[in-house]
């Protein structure tokens, strides 16, 4: 049976070597030792996986050579940061950074538009803003700001973001010399996960078994959804310490349900 032909930027994706299991972490070992010529067959045979990504925007920009280099620039960031020891599918990791490239060049060039009207409201949104901080002396929320303007919160909140830069997932944050926080690290999780009742009631045993300060982070980060910058302002400590105090509870918990 003949492969499907797939082209962009004149390369026949039916053609591109794609990198078993085994291979990437071979080549990976081979990198963190020191042997370079690996990151040119890492970046060789992951190509597809630009491409693939590539493909939904095939109509958004005349310039796909342009925007296929852009692709590879993620996929070579992606490669410099990967870790081995996360246990994480490399594409997982990938992706977001692949994608994130893509957008953040797409912006910057002009090639996705933000409607005038949205741009609008933005500004107005950032001056309003700026007077309710004047006028009150604090940081006002989305749902004063509409309030001014007269809008929706989500009509505020869509035109503040669209004029955000796109970053990926995976973006470190913050390091201060031990763990590194990702902004992933700061999203709440909204996942509907649902566990057997031996589960729930192994979980509950185990956090009411936590040191007080590591069981009230996990319940206000999964049980209420609060990010680890605001858990850092309520308590007083620093977002590293906030991220040390959550990690040592998860494990804490694996080593009790394990």
């Amino acid at each position: 049976m003949a492969r499907h032909k797939v082209e962009i930027c004149g390369v026949n994706t039916a053609n591109i070597k794609v990198l078993s299991p085994e291979e990437m972490n071979t080549l990976f070992i081979r990198l963190k030792n020191g042997d370079f010529t690996a990151k040119e067959e890492l970046i060789n045979g992951n190509l597809k996986l630009v491409l693939s990504i590539l493909k939904k925007y095939n109509n958004r920009t005349d310039n796909m050579d342009d925007l296929f280099q852009v692709g590879v620039i993620g996929l070579i960031k992606a490669i410099d940061n990967f870790d081995l020891e996360k246990e994480v599918k490399f594409s997982t990791y990938a992706v977001p950074m692949i994608l994130g490239e893509v957008r953040r060049y797409l912006r910057d060039s002009g090639s996705i538009r933000v409607a005038r009207s949205i741009k609008d409201t933005a500004y107005r949104a950032m001056k309003v803003k700026e007077e309710l901080t004047n006028r009150y002396g604090k940081e006002p929320t989305v749902t004063e700001i509409a309030k001014e303007l007269g809008m929706t919160e989500y009509e505020v909140n869509n035109a503040i973001d669209s004029m955000k830069d796109t970053i990926s997932m995976f973006e470190p944050i913050y390091n201060d010399g031990g763990d590194t926080i990702y902004l992933a690290d700061q999203l709440e999780d909204k996942k509907d996960t649902h566990y057997s009742l031996d589960m729930k009631i192994a979980l509950k045993d185990a956090m009411q078994q936590l040191k007080e300060k590591e069981r009230h982070i996990l319940y206000e980060r999964y049980v209420f959804g609060k990010t680890q910058l605001e858990l850092a302002k309520e308590i007083g400590i620093s977002q590293a310490q906030i991220s040390r105090l959550e990690k040592s509870g998860l494990e804490n918990i694996k080593k009790m349900i394990s």
